[in-house]
């Protein structure tokens, strides 16, 4: 059985790479039309965030028992829970972004913030406006339009944000600060180190890495920090940067192949990092 509903399009390929025929990303994004008139919204296996996008639409929603009416305007979003199905009634025509969570990253959200197995449940909501939840869901759809130049990284580090502040807000908790001093050991953090500089060329992912250090998904994500001092997903980036400076200052392979070996998407993708972590371009650093 397809893990997507017939009337999704596939992701793009870069989100791919890992998935196989067997499981998809943590997170994956894509604009879909929706339909005026009375459309029930197919039944995923996966959580789904529906951002809306342009130009007010007036609507009606019913999910079991329960049913509203009202505007949807731009950035609002509705919550469909794996495994259900929605019914909405559309004067017009419109766009949503959908975000598409898988629901072990939520169960492992849960417990990470301590909260019991009935939070990593969600409930059904329509006419949400979340300024975090919005700004991650613009970001997804900055990668989707780039090609997804972060790779799966960053998406994976987009969706453990995404679970943490959908629990929050459901749960109307604040997100627990770490505990003085919990980060992850030394030799373990050496450990993912070498790793990460071992397989810069590939689409490293988040699981991955927590895999390495051998802890689970969320918390490996706040001890790594912790003991790194900035996220993952920048650090990953940051010795990018560093080993494509250095393969540059060689000067022994084209600018293309200096991108793939340091793990960039394509040229232009090592370009905006490089100006952006290290001040300069690599054409100033071949000159």
């Amino acid at each position: 059985m397809s893990l997507r509903p017939s009337c999704y399009p596939l992701p793009p390929a870069a989100l791919l790479q890992h998935a196989g025929a067997v499981s998809l990303p943590l997170l994956d994004v894509l604009t879909s039309p929706v339909p005026s008139g009375l459309f029930n919204s197919p039944v995923d296996k996966r959580h789904v965030l529906c951002l809306h996008l342009g130009k007010p639409v007036p609507v009606s929603y019913r999910t079991g028992n329960y049913e509203r009416q009202g505007v949807r305007i731009h950035g609002q979003f509705c919550v469909v829970p794996a495994g259900s199905s929605t019914r909405w009634t559309l004067s017009q025509p419109a766009t949503s972004l959908l975000l598409r969570l898988t629901p072990s990253l939520l169960q492992d959200s849960a417990e990470a913030m301590g909260l019991g197995s009935q939070s990593a449940e969600l409930n059904p909501s329509i006419h949400i406006r979340d300024p975090q939840i919005e700004r991650i869901g613009w970001m997804m759809q900055a990668e989707e339009h780039d090609q997804h130049p972060g790779g799966r990284l960053f998406a994976d580090s987009l969706a453990s944000a995404l679970a943490t502040r959908l629990l929050t807000v459901q749960s109307r908790q604040q997100v627990p600060s770490s505990r003085p001093g919990r980060e992850l050991p030394g030799w373990r953090l050496r450990h993912v180190i070498d790793y990460i500089d071992a397989h810069l060329d590939q689409d490293l992912t988040l699981a991955e890495l927590a895999v390495v250090a051998g802890f689970s998904l969320s918390h490996f994500k706040s001890l790594f920090r912790q003991a790194a001092g900035m996220p993952v997903h920048r650090f990953v980036l940051e010795r990018r940067a560093e080993k494509a400076r250095l393969l540059l200052i060689e000067g022994k392979k084209s600018m293309t192949e200096i991108a793939l070996e340091a793990g960039f998407a394509h040229p232009s993708h090592m370009a905006r990092c490089m100006r952006r972590l290290l001040g300069v371009s690599p054409a100033q650093l071949r000159a």
